[in-house]
């Protein structure tokens, strides 16, 4: 089993530093009028789903000899109105181009990152109902 070991330093009002460790450090803060400084932990999940899940997608084009000249990842989640504020559902639409990209090949590639292999979309899939779709647009050049 793969440990995880990071920090998070409190660093006044409501802003932290959180480090990974790589030793890699980013600002994280509420967004209300006194902290404005960070990424919301919140937002921070979100993009951790992407970020994940991009990972897989470029990886297991990659190994299927495919060309990705891009990839952009575009999050909208919905949340429970109340504390604590649970996501519910979360929809990634993933803009690929390359030379060579099937709709077969990236729609396998996305969900197979989301069931199997993407550690934060495995993780929340138990309560936040996750859908995805994709477009490919045209090697540029």
């Amino acid at each position: 089993m793969a440990n995880a070991n990071v920090h998070v330093k409190w660093t006044g009002a409501r802003q932290f530093i959180g480090t990974d460790s790589g030793k890699h450090s980013i600002v994280i803060s509420s967004h209300d009028e006194a902290n404005h400084t960070g990424v919301k932990p919140s937002d921070l999940l979100l993009l951790a789903l992407g970020t994940c899940s991009g990972y897989d997608v470029v990886s297991i084009l990659e190994k299927k000899r495919m060309t990705l000249n891009s990839l952009e990842i575009h999050i909208q989640a919905r949340q429970d109105p109340d504390p604590p504020w649970t996501f519910r559902e979360i929809r990634l639409m993933y803009h690929v181009s390359g030379q060579g990209l099937t709709p077969k090949a990236v729609d396998q590639a996305i969900h197979l990152s989301l069931t199997k292999y993407c550690s934060v979309a495995v993780t929340i899939s138990g309560r936040a109902k996750i859908e995805y779709e994709y477009a490919i647009g045209e090697q540029q050049g």
